[in-house]
């Protein structure tokens, strides 16, 4: 059987079954969110909210789409017209992958918080995951991963880096003229 993507089985559920992730860095500023109302209301919800079903709780657990779903929340006639019902489509995957799900939706659209995708990175590595993965798997150049990894300020992100010297203090013979070798790291 040949692949088929989860937006072609989009299904109806009701709002108090679904919930925000802990983990999105997304923002929307007001004008964006005023325009995304806007656009529901004239037509419609034409995308579906991405999310994860967790069995036991038997809830919905969303992986993209916080802020269509903010907007029947947020907004009783959309709330009325859609019945309470958002269009869900649903994925199956780990948590992991279900953060890098959210990340390259993000990245896809536009700009996201850069102190929650640090958090996201630090989630994810003491998940187990390696900068190789989380680079290759959220878009990011290793050294976009390097500086959002500094921001966490945990030096166990670091553990597994190599670091080479960036200078070698010169010896006296070797020309150092000044007394407290400050100097020698002008080079």
């Amino acid at each position: 059987m040949a692949y088929k993507s989860p937006v072609y089985h989009v299904i109806p559920v009701p709002i108090e079954k679904v919930r925000p992730n802990t983990y999105n860095p997304n923002a929307v500023a007001p004008p964006e969110m005023r325009l995304l109302y806007e656009s529901i209301r004239a037509d419609g919800y034409t995308m579906p909210i991405v999310c994860y079903y967790a069995k036991s709780q038997d809830i919905y657990v969303i992986v993209d789409g916080f802020h269509r779903y903010r907007v029947m929340l947020e907004h009783p006639d959309i709330y009325e017209r859609e019945g309470g019902v958002l269009p869900v489509s649903v994925i199956d995957k780990p948590l992991d992958q279900r953060m890098a799900s959210t990340i390259r939706h993000n990245r896809a659209r536009g700009s996201h918080d850069v102190d929650l995708m640090s958090n996201i990175v630090k989630e994810l590595h003491e998940l187990g995951r390696s900068d190789a993965w989380i680079a290759k798997h959220l878009g990011m150049d290793k050294d976009e991963l390097l500086r959002l990894k500094q921001i966490t300020g945990l030096t166990a992100l670091f553990k597994d880096v190599k670091f080479g010297q960036a200078w070698q203090p010169m010896d006296e013979e070797d020309g150092d003229e000044s007394e407290n070798g400050d100097d020698a790291l002008l080079g």
